[in-house]
């Protein structure tokens, strides 16, 4: 079946730039052996996180739907965790981190709809529905960290991210997709882990994207909770990886207290971590996040906010302290003792009050760039936005008089004033001039025959932020992704396998196959000697009643294949353990 995407009113706030990245969840494409390999996870998950995952797990998995014998449909997510304040919406793997973030901001859980091979079941690098859908989405029905996951994504999609992170989430992107894909050369994988690690190596400045992305790395996706002498799991990272929720209960794992350092502490996303951070609840991961935004350019603005943004090369918004909001690709600025005093974008560019654009100032009008000082007027105390009705008629500062304005830093502004533009306090925050020129120095930055000239008001740069104030204002549907999950190839083989995967499947669930257990058991034998997954599903519905005496020869024939196959002896052992502990819940 394939499920609608609109099953969530949440999902209908979504502005178009999100919805880009939104694909429709065709349930027709999950395989018996897709819904064999999530079962798998999902039954060794729940019996040993049971044990080592925050109590708020295993209430989630009840609360949001999620089923242990059957992938989840994002129609029956919807419906249940619009009861909790939340959606969900698939895509196709990893999506930039700044949507991922900004989804997050709009409570709409990122999951990815594909799902990991047999081969992969421990972990795989790419993002897949076992780790978004029963990874992130549990611990969401936490009211505490839904709300640390939704500030989260407010505050980190403002992050000013550099060319460099955008080079290393394409590679990574694509190692993720190629180490997925089944029959990928060696020497391909071997050629982007190369990339993806030379990109890690370099020794460049982090940018706040880089630095927000490690913190989400050691709580979203890999943190720990309680003690650091008896932690317990929350990050989905772990408690989608069977192999590696265990691995980071053993003492091979450092544990450390979080805190902002974790901020500098970078990741491998290939590799399993050489230690984790454990926070004591999840009011203490909003107070380290909140700690981190007070040092990013969205609450310190000045010099080096612009700074960031010249750098980053990408669309952005500076407020100054009237309100008034620029966004733009900022490509200059003049300083002067430390200060930004006059700022400049190339192309198109927005004015916005409350992240409302204002009338006639958006991209069409200011369609080649913008430009404007800020700070104070020499000789004067009094900033302009400070100006009563009576000081600005005392400054010449009114409506068609010609008037010369000099501002700190050696920038001038001479012109004929037209009007002005008031914010809700009733300060100026844009003046318009018309036979205007306006220098730096000896340096002409507007001259008369550019048209009319809009100066933003403002003493100081109070914020610095990725992205635009108002969404509406610029088209931000572009994303063209470098490259897409490749499916599985269906081969001959691969289709009978499948269909001895959904005849098993079928007499667990009491429909009607085509064969019975024995035949079912000698064709996997016979055929598909190498598959150990669909024998261990058969050693359990034996367990439960084996009228014909097969389990032995079920038992014996997986014992060949832990000898012909080592490294998948620990998961058939573990699926066997499954079924014969007893005592174990499940």
């Amino acid at each position: 079946m394939s499920a609608p995407i609109e099953s969530n009113p949440l999902i209908d706030r979504l502005p178009n730039h999100l919805r880009q990245f939104i694909k429709p969840q065709d349930y027709s494409d999950y395989t018996p052996i897709n819904q064999a390999v999530w079962r798998y996870v999902m039954r060794k998950n729940v019996d040993y996180l049971s044990r080592v995952a925050h109590s708020s797990y295993l209430d989630g998995l009840k609360k949001t739907g999620i089923e242990i014998d059957n992938i989840p449909s994002m129609y029956g997510m919807n419906r249940i965790l619009k009861e909790i304040g939340w959606a969900a919406v698939a895509v196709d793997g990893f999506i930039p981190p700044n949507a991922f973030m900004e989804f997050q901001a709009y409570n709409v859980l990122v999951i990815a709809s594909d799902i990991r091979q047999l081969e992969h079941i421990e972990y795989t690098p790419a993002p897949d529905i076992i780790h978004e859908g029963a990874g992130h989405a549990p611990i969401i029905a936490n009211p505490e960290y839904a709300e640390y996951l939704r500030r989260f994504g407010e505050i980190g999609c403002k992050a000013i991210s550099s060319s460099h992170d955008y080079e290393i989430y394409e590679a990574i992107r694509l190692l993720s997709i190629l180490k997925e894909a089944e029959g990928t050369p060696q020497e391909e994988i071997d050629a982007i882990e190369k990339r993806v690690d030379e990109l890690q190596n370099q020794v460049v400045e982090p940018s706040e994207m880089a630095l927000i992305r490690n913190l989400h790395w050691w709580t979203v996706e890999y943190g720990l909770i309680g003690t650091v002498e008896e932690p317990k799991i929350y990050g989905a990272g772990l408690l989608s990886s069977i192999g590696e929720s265990a691995w980071c209960m053993t003492d091979n794992v450092t544990k450390l207290p979080y805190d902002i350092e974790a901020a500098y502490q970078g990741f491998d996303i290939t590799k399993p971590q050489p230690q984790l951070f454990v926070t004591p609840d999840f009011a203490f991961l909003s107070q380290v996040l909140e700690e981190f935004a007070n040092k990013m350019a969205l609450r310190t603005g000045g010099l080096s906010g612009v700074q960031k943004l010249i750098k980053s090369k990408a669309l952005g918004t500076i407020e100054l302290s009237t309100g008034i909001q620029v966004s733009g690709i900022f490509t200059n600025v003049i300083e002067n003792d430390g200060k930004p005093v006059y700022i400049q974008t190339t192309g198109k560019t927005a004015l916005s009050y409350r992240e409302k654009e204002l009338v006639g100032h958006g991209v069409d009008y200011h369609s080649e760039g913008f430009g404007s000082p800020i700070g104070k007027l020499v000789g004067i105390n009094l900033a302009i936005e400070d100006m009563s009705p009576r000081d600005l008629k005392a400054y010449d500062i009114y409506e068609g008089l010609r008037v010369t304005l000099e501002f700190e830093g050696d920038i001038q502004v001479s012109g004929e004033i037209i009007t002005g533009t008031r914010n809700i306090q009733g300060k100026i925050i844009i003046i318009s001039f018309k036979d205007c020129t306006v220098t730096h120095g000896d340096t002409v930055l507007f001259q008369p025959e550019w048209g009319i000239y809009d100066m933003a008001v403002g003493k100081k740069v109070v914020s610095a932020y990725s992205g635009p104030a108002d969404v509406n204002s610029f088209d931000l549907v572009t994303h063209v992704p470098s490259s897409k999950t490749i499916k599985a190839k269906k081969s001959p083989e691969r289709e009978e396998l499948e269909g001895l995967y959904q005849n098993i499947r079928s007499i667990r669930e009491g429909n009607e196959q085509t064969l019975n257990i024995a035949d079912t058991f000698a064709k996997v034998k016979e055929r598909h000697p190498n598959d150990w997954l669909l024998s261990v599903e058969i050693a359990e519905l034996l367990n439960a009643d084996d009228a014909e005496g097969l389990l032995p020869e079920v038992m014996a024939h997986l014992d060949e294949v832990k000898k012909k196959r080592p490294e998948v002896a620990h998961l058939i052992d573990g699926g066997l353990d499954l079924i014969f502990e007893k005592e174990k819940a499940v």
